[in-house]
């Protein structure tokens, strides 16, 4: 019988197979959580009565763009939000959540991170690294966080003591993934306890949530549980690999209505903004987003439990519950690194030819590696893998549009770094 493992070493093969084995119970268990976010996403089409014409999109100033409004009423419903901005004006996650927080911040405030120091770019925004104009601290909005403790979990004390203290606290973040830290992502459960902290605490406080990589990861989300307002990027999870460029910004209806000036101009705020050839795949993309996730996910429970059989360190565990794509491998020292980081960008669709090199990146401090062949630029709900050259020379996997695609490009990556002669 045709196998797609026969060009791998026998050993490979025999591993991976007790692999497959091993994770068919969770891989059945994410194939229910698929079908339940499916469920609510087609009921949000059917309620709106998502037409043709709806996926046409506007010009110019984008007035009485239905499809737009429409798909903003989608994205709020699904998020349990009054309000929503879902533009492809919107470049990046990082652009989404300079946005919202550039919205409802003023001079004189202070932003808190209760998640530990935010991932590279965002400390760029705030003005801690770097000093690019337009920063926060140049508008006097000022920095805080709390330092998580050893286990990567919140530090509620040392938090509440600065909540208490420092009265310009305004608005509290809370970073859903790890980012490039070594922690574990933030489960929506533990976002709940933090939210139920702060809401007890400083209840007037804006509490603010970076869901990048997380979207439909459970069948719950942050603002399902009290979060006022939250942002993420179309060309991970919510795009599906089908939006080209875009993000979101989903929450209370006043503090949208900040955003959105912010966004824009104040008085037009959210609504202007031509869409142009976008709709189309801006829904496609939303509608079929539970089901590419969930192919992400199993991917990642695949990698997980291979590279653990390699001997390697892992995090998450094959067997330990997701809130996100994320699937961190540390691989001991930079030759590996770039071996498997490497063999990723040669078993992918876009640019398979191409042999990524450690180089400089705006926003990161330290050189990083990159592998990301896919169809849209930059995508990281497609199979890529990245990280920063620096020990433990840990490795960043997420994404994949087919679970077919992660078990080959994964093994393959397992055998050109570990069983190469």
């Amino acid at each position: 019988m045709f196998s797609w493992k026969e060009t791998l070493p026998e050993i490979l093969q025999q591993e991976i197979t007790e692999v497959e084995e091993q994770i068919a119970p969770m891989l059945k268990t994410i194939d229910e959580r698929v079908a339940y976010n499916q469920m609510r996403v087609l009921a949000g089409f059917r309620e709106h009565r998502v037409a043709e014409e709806d996926l046409a999109g506007s010009t110019g100033y984008g007035y009485d763009d239905v499809g737009r409004d429409k798909l903003d009423a989608l994205y709020a419903d699904y998020f349990q939000t009054e309000d929503a901005i879902v533009r492809p004006q919107l470049i990046s996650g990082t652009h989404a959540i300079t946005t919202s927080l550039f919205g409802v911040l003023r001079p004189g405030d202070t932003l808190f991170y209760l998640t530990g120091m935010p991932y590279d770019t965002i400390q760029q925004v705030v003005g801690i690294v770097g000093n690019e104009p337009g920063n926060m601290k140049e508008y006097q909005i000022n920095f805080a966080y709390s330092p998580l403790l050893k286990d990567g979990e919140v530090d509620f004390e040392d938090a509440k003591e600065k909540l208490l203290t420092d009265k310009t606290i305004k608005v509290v973040a809370i970073q859903r993934s790890r980012g490039y830290a070594l922690r574990k992502s933030f489960t929506v459960a533990k976002i709940k306890t933090m939210i139920s902290f702060l809401r007890k605490l400083v209840p007037n406080v804006i509490i603010f949530i970076d869901n990048c990589y997380g979207e439909f990861s459970e069948i719950q989300e942050p603002t399902a549980v009290g979060a006022d307002l939250m942002a993420g990027s179309l060309y991970k999870n919510a795009g599906a690999g089908i939006a080209k460029t875009g993000a979101y910004i989903v929450g209370k209806k006043s503090l949208i209505r900040e955003v959105g000036n912010r966004f824009n101009v104040p008085g037009s705020g959210k609504y202007e903004g031509a869409t142009i050839g976008h709709m189309r795949d801006m829904y496609h993309g939303f509608f079929i987003a539970p089901s590419v996730t969930g192919a992400a996910i199993k991917g990642a429970i695949f990698t997980s439990a291979l590279l653990e059989k390699m001997g390697l360190t892992v995090s998450p565990k094959w067997n330990e519950a997701r809130t996100d794509l994320v699937q961190t491998v540390n691989l001991g020292n930079p030759q590996a690194m770039i071996a498997f980081c490497s063999a990723i960008q040669h078993y992918s669709p876009v640019n398979s030819f191409v042999d990524p090199i450690p180089s400089e990146m705006g926003g990161y401090e330290d050189q990083e590696i990159m592998a990301s062949g896919s169809f849209t630029e930059g995508s990281t709900i497609e199979l890529s893998s990245d990280g920063p050259m620096r020990p433990p020379y840990t490795l960043y996997i997420q994404g994949g549009l087919t679970y077919a695609h992660v078990k080959i490009a994964i093994s393959n990556a397992v055998k050109e770094t570990f069983f190469k002669k």
